[in-house]
């Protein structure tokens, strides 16, 4: 049995309770897993102390959306200023020369990013399986369970290739039988039902110009059946858009709608392009939403309409997505972006620093289902994102230091990262990676794979 840890003296600790609650001067109390204590003046015998003077505390970050085997290829040359189509097209041909080797670097990437930038919890969306190769969730869960991370990846898939009228190459999608036995095995192997899991598996059809009806249909029952939640793109494009008026005669939300995707137990990334009467069904309906502001950005497929999810009643998550459309996994970064962002299109006052921070917390956790993160409160799990603010970088912001966390600051690292009680960043540095390490063989594998796709020379 581990020795208690106890966080000491935080500047502010942001609980991110119903109430908003900000104590100064605080500590929190962890034992084992979960959270045991809130308040001033705790102590307990044989602890672990970390002195928090001059940090800010909240929550661990939960990212919703990410695609880690892009960490591999982010900046590409020749798709840096494409649209989502070309760039989707574009990066398929280095893709399919991926392997398990190579979707465990990015993923000891991509996590080991997180973790630094205090996102403690994490999705992931693999959904292109070259040759039919499986075991590229595998990979990346024993890549997980190493840095220390909670991780929840989908299965993802595409099955309707350029033959059947679909974006991909042929060789690059899966049969459905294929996509769903392989689904049940994850399912069977890896998920996890209980309470503070550190690992749960989902299903997720890739968007609608790559999968077929009858593989959303099989999903959301096999979803159904083994009781795991189901994720896909949509309303990412205009392109997107168009494609489901052409091919199915309906809009995006009312093409998932007719396959049994509109409820509780699904969320979806990017949500750009919807009306407001979309928006009342997606509430209605309890759908939570990945947004993704900074890829929506990078690849300009538009700004979502948050303000009016949120008011709506629509659980909203943030989400880095992936790292060849964002091209970085900066979880503290992404809360700023959609701080700013909304502000543009929504009114200055529409997303303040707490919302946005609420957002990357509290948000991603109800978007995921979670009831057991998100909060620092007793009972819940003990993950914290722990920022020191006594630097130059934080300086003249003493006024109100979790509103500096977004508006301030040149490094977005973590002093101390904790994921279910152990701490995994500690003093800025992965305590389970050699980050120097990893990052030779992350740009050795990206060249590896430009040149196989007859990128570079």
């Amino acid at each position: 049995m581990r020795p208690p840890l106890l966080i000491k003296n935080a500047l502010r600790v942001a609980t991110m309770d119903d109430a908003g609650t900000e104590l100064e001067g605080a500590d929190i109390l962890i034992k084992g897993r979960v959270i045991l204590a809130v308040g001033k003046d705790l102590e307990s015998e044989g602890a672990k102390v970390l002195d928090a003077r001059g940090c800010v505390v909240i929550p661990g970050m939960v990212n919703t959306h990410h695609h880690l085997c892009q960490t591999l290829t982010r900046a590409t040359p020749a798709a840096q200023d494409a649209k989502l189509f070309d760039w989707l097209v574009y990066h398929y041909q280095v893709w399919r020369h991926l392997t398990p080797e190579y979707a465990a670097l990015g993923a000891q990437v991509g996590l080991g990013e997180l973790l630094l930038t205090g996102c403690t919890t994490s999705t992931d969306h693999t959904y292109l399986y070259p040759r039919g190769l499986t075991g590229l969730v595998d990979a990346q869960i024993d890549a997980a369970r190493s840095l220390g991370i909670r991780f929840c990846p989908t299965r993802g898939s595409m099955s309707v290739g350029v033959s059947k009228g679909g974006l991909p190459p042929d060789d690059c999608t899966e049969s459905e039988d294929e996509i769903l036995r392989d689904g049940e095995r994850l399912i069977k192997e890896h998920h996890d039902k209980g309470p503070y899991a550190m690992i749960q598996i989902g299903l997720a059809p890739c968007a609608p110009f790559s999968v077929s009806t009858d593989l959303m249909k099989a999903t959301a029952a096999q979803a159904k059946k083994w009781g795991v939640r189901m994720h896909t793109h949509l309303c990412e494009t205009l392109d997107e858009e168009a494609y489901c008026l052409e091919k199915y005669k309906l809009r995006p939300i009312d093409f998932i709608e007719s396959l049994g995707w509109m409820n509780d137990n699904v969320w979806l990334a990017h949500m750009v392009h919807v009306n407001d009467d979309e928006i009342l069904r997606l509430a209605k309906a309890k759908v939570g939403i990945a947004h993704c502001p900074s890829s929506n950005l990078r690849l300009g497929s538009g700004v979502p309409p948050v303000r009016k999810y949120l008011d709506a009643g629509v659980n909203v998550g943030l989400a880095v997505d992936g790292s060849a459309s964002n091209d970085t996994s900066d979880m503290l970064g992404e809360a700023r972006q959609a701080m700013l962002v909304h502000r543009v299109k929504s009114g200055v006052g529409s997303m303040p620093a707490r919302e946005a921070l609420r957002m990357a917390t509290r948000g991603g956790a109800a978007v995921l289902g979670r009831d057991d993160l998100g909060m620092i409160a007793p009972g819940k799990a003990a993950d914290l994102a722990i920022f020191d603010v006594n630097r130059l970088d934080y300086a003249g912001s003493a006024g109100d230091p979790v509103a500096s966390l977004l508006f301030c600051g040149a490094g977005h690292r973590t002093k101390w990262t904790i994921v279910n009680g152990h701490v995994v960043v500690e003093n800025g540095v992965l305590s389970n990676l050699d980050e120097g390490e990893v990052t030779r063989k992350a740009n050795a594998a990206c060249l590896d794979l430009l040149r196989k796709a007859g990128a570079i020379a």
